[in-house]
């Protein structure tokens, strides 16, 4: 665990202020949910909740048959990080951190699909060159969790209607599973 040197002190309803630029680096947003937790030696840790997170499992093997199926790398994330991935290394992938543009793009609810070169490329991961063919966002009561997505092949490559429909069934499934 790293100090950062700020202190804060509890307010008489039981509050304390996550200051900004903690709030900025660790990526949170006003309403995002945090896990709380302690140990021993009375340390409180909070952690991002992430739903997507606790679907891991499922996710990994939703994972390998979208790649099987649609014929190229597929990823799940949760609104920071890789969750689950498919067909690439996992060891390249995995926890890496979402880019702000599909950040920005799922905040939007808004579905990407590449399609002609004329479409604008989005790097859906940080620090990778690979881009996204087809990507949904995940969506629960209201709340965007994260993303489904296919990725880009050892070639140029565009999204077929099958890769994009399997991509927004994906997206239902993830949705419907945390909503139970």
């Amino acid at each position: 665990m790293k100090a950062t040197g700020i202190v804060r002190r509890i307010d008489d309803l039981g509050r304390v202020v996550i200051p900004k630029e903690i709030r900025r680096t660790m990526r949170i947003r006003e309403g995002d949910p945090l896990e709380i937790y302690t140990n021993v030696d009375g340390e409180v840790i909070f952690k991002k909740y992430s739903p997507v997170g606790e679907i891991s499992d499922i996710a990994t093997q939703y994972a390998e048959v979208l790649a099987k199926i649609g014929g190229c790398p597929a990823v799940i994330c949760d609104r920071d990080h890789v969750i689950a991935a498919s067909g690439i290394q996992k060891k390249e992938i995995l926890e890496r951190r979402v880019s702000n543009s599909l950040e920005d793009l799922i905040e939007q609810r808004r579905t990407h699909v590449y399609k002609s070169y004329d479409d604008k490329q989005l790097n859906p991961i940080e620090g990778m060159d690979r881009y996204a063919i087809a990507c949904t966002p995940i969506v629960t009561q209201g709340d965007v969790s994260g993303a489904v997505m296919m990725l880009s092949g050892d070639g140029h490559e565009y999204a077929t209607p099958e890769q994009t429909a399997l991509v927004n069934a994906a997206a239902m499934y993830f949705s419907k599973q945390m909503e139970e």
